[in-house]
């Protein structure tokens, strides 16, 4: 994999681009696609952002949201694009796997894969060119990065500054985790020169859900919840019945693994979710406990230090049965947490 430096003076030779990240995007994957998309048409690039799959409605009000394909629908759009691609930005995801169904089609095209990144272990020999930064707090702070170390900031419009703020925010849990740096602040700052309107990105994201989904989260706080003080750990288990009960779209359980980890004494919450066809986890911890290791290790799954997630084949009883167990086996490193 090449250097993500060497893209630099190839930008202003216009190409077919097709930008994609990972399944069931969040804000950081959308926010960081359409920020770049933005960037590449302002050199004449004809570019195409193509989801995995569908995302969630809240997402929908980010500037070219509305041009994204969902590779997932009936319509051959999405493969035409990744077939004629002559580049193929790769954002927010460590490994092929992570588009789910269009993993076979992007390893089998010919286009020159380029990665843009910030999870640990990614799978660079199928990258042409590209960056993994560990360090950054999100991957539309590198897709600043990008456009600011090419020598385009001039070219950072009102749009772009939105979608980099709304990617950087939420990945950052609203700047309060440790992966918000000074440079996090500084980047802010010259946002907020470029024209972002703060406010608004917060009310887009935070302020536009349906009654539906608090009933939903107070059921959930109030019926599966589990605290394990002896663990120093909690656990919501959520049951497939309680999705179709509450009309749980994509996205409307975005976050809920956070509420446990806010109560005093917790180091590491989870969220293992019946989706059908899988049980999907989503972890988090403080301080010193890395979920990273634990989601590849028991989970299928991985992340970063402080934020992981995964997946499992097993009935959610199982599931739970193994969090349990894989608690115990960690007992030493949870038990011993200091505040």
């Amino acid at each position: 994999m090449k250097p993500i430096q060497d893209i630099f003076p190839l930008l202003s030779q216009p190409k077919k681009v097709v930008i994609t990240t990972h399944q069931k995007p969040d804000a950081d994957a959308m926010g960081s696609s359409l920020a770049l998309y933005h960037f590449l048409k302002g050199f004449g690039h004809s570019v195409t952002v193509v989801s995995p799959t569908n995302w969630a409605t809240f997402l929908n009000w980010m500037p070219g949201c509305k041009t994204v394909l969902d590779f997932e629908s009936p319509n051959e759009k999405s493969n035409d694009a990744i077939a004629e691609a002559d580049w193929i930005f790769c954002l927010d995801f460590n490994t092929l796997s992570r588009t789910k169904r269009m993993a076979e089609k992007l390893m089998a095209v010919k286009a020159e894969k380029i990665l843009i990144d910030h999870h640990r272990e990614p799978q660079i020999e199928v990258f042409a060119y590209g960056i993994s930064d560990t360090g950054k707090s999100s991957t539309a702070e590198m897709i600043y990065d990008f456009i600011v170390d090419s020598g385009n900031e001039d070219k950072i419009t009102p749009e772009i500054a939105e979608c980099v703020y709304a990617g950087v925010m939420t990945d950052t849990g609203s700047f309060r985790f440790p992966s918000t740096t000074a440079s996090v602040h500084k980047m802010v700052a010259k946002l907020k020169e470029k024209g972002l309107d703060h406010s608004h990105v917060h009310e887009e994201l935070f302020d536009n859900f349906l009654e539906n989904r608090f009933r939903f989260i107070g059921n959930v706080l109030l019926n599966r919840m589990q605290i394990f003080y002896e663990y120093n750990a909690a656990l919501i288990a959520i049951p497939q019945t309680d999705l179709v009960k509450y009309d749980m779209r994509t996205g409307d359980t975005e976050g809920i693994v956070n509420y446990p980890l806010s109560i005093k004494g917790i180091k590491l919450a989870a969220v293992i979710i019946d989706r059908g066809e899988e049980r999907k986890s989503s972890f988090r911890s403080k301080g010193g406990f890395d979920v990273n290791t634990f989601a590849r290790k028991y989970f299928n799954g991985g992340g970063h230090f402080n934020a992981a997630g995964g997946f499992n084949k097993e009935p959610l009883e199982e599931v739970v049965e193994k969090f349990k167990q894989a608690m115990q086996e960690n007992v030493a490193q949870l038990s011993s947490y200091q505040f």
